[in-house]
C-alpha cells in the first residue's frame, strides 16, 4: 500500500496533465464542430485501416486454406483418371480376349496380342511398329486387327518387335466383300483422310446401300473371312460400266491404336507349297 501511494505521489504532475488534456480534448471536440469532425475521420481512417489489415490477413488464410483443398482434390482427380486409363485398357484387352475366343473357333487360326510402340497415320505410307516378334512366334504376311476391324499385315520381324503396314498405307491391298454378298472388291488407302479408304472392282450388279458394312472375304492366308473392315459411305466418281468403286469408312481408329492381335495360319505352310506346286519361280519353270 506504502508503495502505490509513494508511486501517486511521485507522478502526481503527470496525472494532473493527462487529466487536463483529456479535459481539452473533449471541451474542444464538443465545441467545436470542426474539429469534431476531423477526429471522427481520422479515428474511422484508422479504423478502415485495421479493418483492411484484418481482411487481407483473413483473406489470405482462406486462400490457403482453398488453394490446399483444391490440390487435394486436383491429386484425387489426377489418381481417378490414371485409374480410369488402366480399367479402359484392362476392358480393351478383354474384349480382344472375347474376341478372339469367337474368332478360334475357325480352328486354322491362332492369334497373338501385341501392343502398339509405334504408329503414324498422316504419312503417304504409314507403317506401326508393335512388341511381338520372332521370339512370339510373329513372322511376315500375318494379318494383324483390333476389337474393330483390320488393321495391317506384317512384313518386317525382329526377335521381340515387328513391322506391320498399315492399312493407311498405298501398298497395301485388302480383298474385301459387302456382308451377305459373295460379290468381293479390294480395298486400298487412297491418301487422303486416315478414316476413309476406297473398294475397287466391286461387280457393278452388286446391290448396295449406304451404311452396309465391309468384311474380309476369306480370298487371304492373312485374315479369316468375316472380320469387319468398314461401311460404305457412297460411290466415287470415275465408276466404269463394270465396276462401281465405293469410299469406305474404317472401323479402326489408327489414331488412338494401343492393343492389336497378330492373326497366325496354321495352314500356311500347306498354303505357300500349294501356291508355288501352282505357281513355280520362273526359273523351275524354264527346266
Amino acid at each position: 500500500m506504502r508503495n502505490l501511494l509513494n508511486f501517486l505521489i511521485r507522478y502526481t504532475s503527470w496525472f494532473v496533465f493527462t487529466f487536463y488534456v483529456v479535459i481539452s480534448c473533449v471541451l474542444l471536440f464538443q465545441g467545436n464542430p470542426y474539429q469534431h469532425h476531423v477526429y471522427l475521420t481520422s479515428a474511422n481512417a484508422v479504423v478502415s485501416g485495421v479493418y483492411d489489415a484484418t481482411n487481407s490477413v483473413t483473406g489470405y488464410i482462406n486462400l490457403r486454406s482453398i488453394n490446399e483443398d483444391l490440390q487435394r482434390r486436383t491429386a484425387t482427380l489426377e489418381q481417378e483418371v490414371l485409374d480410369l486409363r488402366h480399367q479402359n485398357k484392362l476392358l480393351h484387352q478383354q474384349l480382344l480376349q472375347d474376341s478372339l475366343r469367337s474368332l478360334d473357333s475357325l480352328g486354322r487360326f491362332g492369334f497373338v496380342i501385341a501392343s502398339v510402340v509405334n504408329n503414324s497415320v498422316r504419312n503417304p505410307y504409314n507403317y506401326i511398329t508393335i512388341d511381338k516378334g520372332e521370339a512370339d512366334g510373329i513372322g511376315p504376311e500375318m494379318g494383324v486387327m483390333d476389337q474393330n476391324g483390320v488393321v495391317g499385315v506384317v512384313n518386317v520381324t525382329s526377335r521381340h518387335h515387328a513391322r506391320v503396314i498399315s492399312l493407311l498405307n498405298p501398298n497395301f491391298r485388302l480383298s474385301c466383300k459387302l456382308r451377305g454378298n459373295d460379290a468381293f472388291g479390294s480395298l486400298v488407302w487412297d491418301g487422303k483422310r486416315p478414316t476413309e479408304a476406297i473398294l475397287e472392282e466391286l461387280p457393278k450388279q452388286v446391290k448396295f446401300r449406304r451404311g452396309d458394312t465391309i468384311i474380309t472375304s476369306g480370298y487371304s492366308a492373312m485374315f479369316p473371312e468375316g472380320i469387319p473392315v468398314g461401311t460404305i459411305i457412297g460411290p466415287t466418281r470415275g465408276n466404269d460400266d463394270n465396276f462401281n468403286t465405293l469410299r469406305i469408312r474404317l472401323l479402326t481408329d489408327f489414331s488412338t491404336l494401343s492393343t492389336v492381335k497378330i492373326i497366325s495360319n496354321r495352314d500356311i505352310v500347306d498354303i505357300r507349297e500349294a501356291e508355288t506346286d501352282l505357281y513355280p519361280p520362273k526359273e523351275t519353270a524354264a527346266r
